[in-house]
């Protein structure tokens, strides 16, 4: 009985240790090196929000919508994209936003549900023009 006692014990002893946190924190895919390529793609590809919003703001509010305010709306979201690629650009190597490397532009997803919202924020990285390509494995999951 003693010996029994003593295994579960020194069971319980070892499964408790075993619960630490393992995991990654999760600031830690958001390094310098992403900060970079985020500046490098928000300098060259920041433009790509014009046509992007002249098409969403056609499918959410008409044509001539499209064409004059997703117009308006994609050129400050470009210029946008275009100040915040040259700040990323120059200080990439520094944590400047709260102590990390997150991206400074919040107001995309304050809830953290959403990744972009399109009538308000910008997500982390520009939009892609056309079709956009989705992975899908015909094999079965067990």
């Amino acid at each position: 009985m003693k010996k029994a006692l003593t295994i579960a014990a020194a069971l319980v002893v070892t499964a408790s240790g075993a619960m630490a946190d393992i995991q990654a924190p999760p600031g830690s895919t958001y390094t310098s090196t992403r900060k970079l390529g985020r500046a490098i793609s928000n300098i060259l590809y920041g433009i790509v929000e014009i046509p992007e919003q002249i098409v969403r703001k056609n499918e959410a509010y008409g044509r001539k919508a499209g064409w004059s305010y997703g117009a308006v709306d994609g050129g400050r979201r470009a210029f946008k994209r275009l100040g915040y690629g040259f700040y990323e650009l120059v200080t990439f190597h520094c944590p400047t936003y709260k102590g990390t490397f997150k991206p400074p532009y919040e107001r995309c997803g304050e809830d953290h549900r959403i990744e972009m919202n399109p009538h308000d924020g910008l997500s982390e990285f520009p939009p892609i023009l056309g079709a956009e390509q989705y992975y899908h494995t015909r094999s079965q999951q067990w």
